[in-house]
């Protein structure tokens, strides 16, 4: 299990490269070198709780978000063939009926 450090700093640098930051442009916009930033996305230093705040408003993201866990692989596959099976399933589900709802207009 990743530490919470490493947490962190995978987030941070998920968050920071889909805002479309440099590790410079966040470390402008938050008030710290850019050599901060980038000991914290390599899991060398703990950020403040309130340096966390300002990350996350830049980011616009809730700071809880830099937290949380990725899901494993495993967990996203299992993710991922639900939602394609509830989506076959409703597709399929539909076709049906049309296809059901045609037949019974050609009858008529």
């Amino acid at each position: 299990m990743a530490s919470l450090l490493e947490i962190l700093s995978y987030n941070l640098k998920k968050n920071r490269k889909k805002s479309g930051f440099t590790q410079a442009q966040l470390a402008e916009k938050v008030g710290v070198s850019n050599h901060h930033i980038a000991m914290i996305e390599i899991s060398r230093n703990y950020p403040t709780l309130e340096l966390v705040e300002r990350i996350a408003g830049v980011l616009n993201i809730e700071f809880y978000e830099l937290f949380i866990a990725p899901l494993s692989t495993h967990k996203e596959m299992e993710l991922l063939h639900k939602t394609v099976a509830e989506n076959i399933e409703q597709v399929v589900s539909k076709a049906i009926e049309k296809a059901l709802t045609e037949k019974q207009d050609k009858l008529r």
